[in-house]
């Protein structure tokens, strides 16, 4: 980075909140993906006119900027591929408005999505984007990578609760999108074409959120089954009932066995799968949606069904599925986390195709998500100082995405496409697809200086490459 640039920098932010020793860098190369990566500088905001006054100094000296939250990101969003200077929006955390007359929550992007939940629910109202990362994620993270959780089979993903957002542009002009009102169609929606971007065009500085009155009621269960598939059937065959749970979490016995093995929760180690369906909304019509629920799964071959009688019961069943990120993570130094999403009526078409691969690859697969939406999560434990398997792993990954667009689905559900699902972009969207989001990317970045080296493939690049 020219002298000069980083001279500009220190004139308009204070030298305490510009990082520049190895050991300080080190702490913004990775995040919860693979790969890792050295900026040559890390910078630490607290307001849009401070990232405006940055923007405009990077794109003039045409340095790269990465903009990073707490760095949960499991496709590579934040990663400094090309060095430059990575954002810590952390610090623009000052800023959750409950607005409880009109529904909304404005919040700065640093603040932590969980917050957001507790302080919503204090006064009785919702805000149903939950990853399973929401008690450390950032809102803004979750904003570009439209994240959204177990509750997004009901409810919808963070794009259907964003209204209004304040941006930085990657020339450095801080622009209002959306607002306070649920309607909106003054012009192109902006606010929409932002949520999900994965931070490639536009910074986020505040967000307008639209909040719902919190469900009256709620009720879950947790079905084994013998059989992988016959889960599959049992999730579409509910769906298809006319019942529409709030979540509906797939594991298998993989995870079964590693959470038991993690943190015992008296999950039977000889089940294929399992899976947890809970309803919410009015008591009366929640106890009937339940019943039939467990009535299905007896129907298609589960071998037990539990139900929870208490919030205590409720919360052990849940631990189980929480447990399995952290759980998997002790089976291998390496965790290559995928999110290939397909049609419900495909779920167990795609399950089996994944039992597929784990076997011609021999790679220790394992599977879970939300699979009542269809947003699957396969992933490969490995170590990536094996080499001869990482190429293995390279190979199913392929095969894992192939599968998926092949049943109708699509590369990724709620991950983003980063950097590792960047070589797989044309399989999805075709040549004349990629090049419109190619041209929309250089319309807003024409010096391709905000978050560059993410979405887009390299020249010739059809494969990841994890070696």
């Amino acid at each position: 980075m020219e002298d000069a640039a980083v001279r500009e920098i220190e004139r308009v932010i204070p030298a305490d909140r510009i990082l520049t020793s190895l050991e300080e860098l080190y702490s913004y190369s990775y995040d919860a993906s693979f790969g890792e990566y050295l900026p040559q500088l890390a910078i630490q905001p607290e307001s849009a006119i401070e990232i405006s006054k940055i923007m405009k100094i990077a794109n003039k000296h045409k340095i790269p900027v990465y903009p990073r939250g707490a760095a949960t990101s499991l496709s590579g969003g934040p990663l400094p591929v090309e060095g430059g200077i990575v954002l810590d929006m952390t610090r623009m955390n000052k800023k959750l408005i409950i607005d409880g007359e009109n529904l909304l929550a404005i919040v700065s992007p640093g603040v932590i999505t969980g917050e957001i939940h507790y302080q919503a629910e204090k006064e009785g109202l919702f805000y149903p984007p939950d990853p399973s990362s929401s008690k450390v994620s950032t809102i803004g993270g979750n904003l570009l990578e439209n994240s959204s959780g177990p509750k997004g089979l009901k409810y919808g993903t963070t794009k259907e609760y964003v209204i209004g957002l304040e941006i930085v542009t990657p020339e450095g002009e801080i622009v209002r999108t959306g607002g306070k009102t649920v309607k909106n169609v003054t012009g192109y929606d902006l606010t929409r074409l932002i949520v999900g971007s994965e931070g490639t065009l536009a910074i986020v500085t505040e967000a307008t959120l639209r909040l719902i009155p919190k469900p009256k009621a709620r009720k879950t269960l947790l079905a084994t089954f013998s059989r992988l598939v016959d889960s599959g059937y049992a999730i579409t065959k509910i769906l298809s009932s006319g019942i529409m749970p709030a979540a509906m979490e797939l594991m298998d016995n993989a995870c079964i066995r590693a959470v038991e093995n993690f943190s015992p929760c008296g999950l039977p180690l000889n089940a294929e799968a399992l899976v947890i369906i809970e309803v919410d909304g009015h008591p009366l019509a929640i106890n009937e949606e339940i019943e039939k629920c467990e009535e299905i799964c007896w129907q298609v071959g589960a071998a037990a069904v539990r139900m929870a009688r208490t919030e205590e019961e409720r919360e052990e069943i849940w631990k189980a599925r929480r447990m399995v990120s952290p759980a998997i993570t002790q089976m291998g130094p390496t965790k290559i986390s995928e999110d290939a999403t397909v049609p419900r009526s495909q779920i167990p078409a795609m399950m089996e195709k994944l039992s597929q691969i784990r076997k011609k690859y021999e790679l220790n697969l394992v599977v879970f998500g939300h699979a009542g939406d269809g947003n699957l999560h396969p992933n490969i434990i490995t170590d990536k100082r094996n080499i001869e398997e990482m190429k293995r792993a390279e190979n199913a990954v392929s095969e894992i995405f192939e599968a998926a667009v092949s049943l109708g689905g699509t590369l990724s559900g709620e991950h983003g496409i980063g950097t590792l699902k960047a070589p797989y972009m044309e399989m999805e969207l075709g040549e004349a697809g990629l090049d419109l989001m190619t041209k929309v990317k250089n319309a807003w970045d024409p010096n391709n200086i905000l978050n560059p080296g993410k979405i887009f493939p390299k020249a010739g690049q059809t494969k990841v490459v994890l070696v």
